[in-house]
């Protein structure tokens, strides 16, 4: 029997969450901008986290729960829309430019 796998090629998309970006939305994607309208309760949805001093980092509602994005995670949109957030260093391990 066979236990290893591969992951199947997919396309998502993702944008990187750094400080500028951050105070400035200029540059976010059109999905990102749809999740930060999204109420607080909704899967998707993208906000202030409430429970940061300076109210400056964001959470996304993810189907596991809320996820808190630190400084350089990157958001990812997976294949069926949903959002979550994701580390530098796995992100770079696991995705590459297209």
């Amino acid at each position: 029997m066979n236990y290893k796998f591969r992951k199947k090629p997919v396309i998502v998309e993702a944008f990187q969450m750094t400080v500028p970006r951050r105070w400035n939305n200029i540059d976010w994607p059109a999905w990102l901008n749809a999740a930060w309208g999204l109420p607080h309760f909704r899967e998707g949805a993208l906000y202030i986290d409430p429970d940061h001093e300076e109210k400056a980092r964001l959470v996304i509602r993810t189907l596991e729960g809320v996820q808190r994005i630190a400084w350089n995670d990157w958001i990812i949109r997976g294949i069926k829309g949903e959002l979550y957030a994701c580390k530098p260093d796995i992100f770079e391990a696991t995705y590459e430019s297209v």
